[in-house]
């Protein structure tokens, strides 16, 4: 008999995980005769109850397995992580806050027996704010035409993944792994699911603005060179602008221009200087190959 592996990322959910948890029981029953299944959590350090609720499902229920962080290592980290400790035969990966809702799980298998190997989730609306959306979209279009590679709009890495993918994954030794990116480089028999993604269950969201900057830089470093040539480019362009400036000065205004065209030339050259700083981040990150995370505790992995 085959098995279901679901892998979840928790941080100070500690209203969320108990009916999470009975919401995927839930789906699995009526999966239950043809597959067995795990349930995988693994907590960014949560500072609530959420670690002593994972405890208490870990000992009534030994197909539940918890990974506790020694410290928050992020979001897409624990996601990625998540997924390379699990031992089915394919793995749903998803947040514990329901904006994943269970009640997808039955699509997503019907897909994979239907032959799909990766199972994207893809947000065609949502119950956030206008405003995060609208930005979450600018930067997935800049992304997709900057990219050297397809990139799927508004899918976070909620979705299912065959047996076959993940140990691509495990075989690749990423140390600075952007699922979204790598699913759409490696995965090209994959499909794609829309759905409306609800408001979260309850508990407030961990991201912060820098926590998403960060992941949205990882996605541009990992998958475009676009702004190292856009930096060329616009030095060339402002060298030339310059030239014309400076023979314009030679007859009108005199006094205001090369003010301004200093202004212009430094604020271009700030703005490149961090987009060259951000992808020297990157190589650093990478040549240091630092685990993605270190593990505090596992409980219900047997001699694993």
């Amino acid at each position: 008999m085959k098995t279901i592996s679901i892998s979840v990322i928790t941080y100070n959910e500690e209203e969320n995980i108990l009916p999470l948890y009975e919401a995927l029981r839930e789906q699995l029953a009526a999966l239950a005769g043809r597959y067995r299944y795990e349930i995988v959590f693994i907590d960014n350090q949560s500072r609530d109850s959420t670690r002593e609720k994972l405890l208490q499902l870990c000992q009534q229920d030994a197909c539940v397995k918890a990974i506790f962080n020694a410290r928050n290592v992020g979001a897409a980290n624990s996601q990625y992580y998540g997924m390379m400790q699990t031992r089915g035969d394919c793995t749903v990966v998803m947040n514990a806050d329901f904006q994943d809702p269970p009640a997808l799980l039955p699509r997503m298998v019907e897909a994979w027996e239907q032959g799909h190997k990766v199972v994207c989730m893809v947000k065609t609306a949502s119950e956030e704010s206008a405003l995060l959306r609208l930005v979450r979209t600018v930067y997935y279009r800049a992304l997709r035409i900057l990219s050297e590679t397809e990139i799927i709009e508004h899918y976070t890495g909620f979705g299912l993944y065959d047996k076959s993918f993940i140990e691509l994954l495990r075989g690749l030794d990423e140390p600075e792994p952007f699922l979204r990116g790598l699913v759409t480089q490696l995965a090209p028999g994959r499909v794609t699911i829309p759905y409306a993604q609800p408001r979260r269950r309850a508990g407030k969201s961990s991201h912060s603005f820098f926590s998403l900057y960060g992941l949205a830089m990882r996605g541009m470093t990992a998958h475009t060179k676009a702004g190292l040539r856009l930096a060329a480019f616009s030095g060339l362009a402002v060298c030339a602008a310059s030239f014309i400036a400076a023979i314009v000065c030679l007859f009108a205004w005199r006094e205001a221009l090369p003010a301004l065209g200093l202004f212009f030339l430094g604020g271009v050259q700030l703005f490149f200087l961090g987009m060259l700083g951000e992808f020297v981040v990157d190589i650093q990150r990478r040549s240091m190959k630092r685990p993605l995370v270190i593990e505090e505790r596992r409980v219900n992995f047997g001699e694993e």
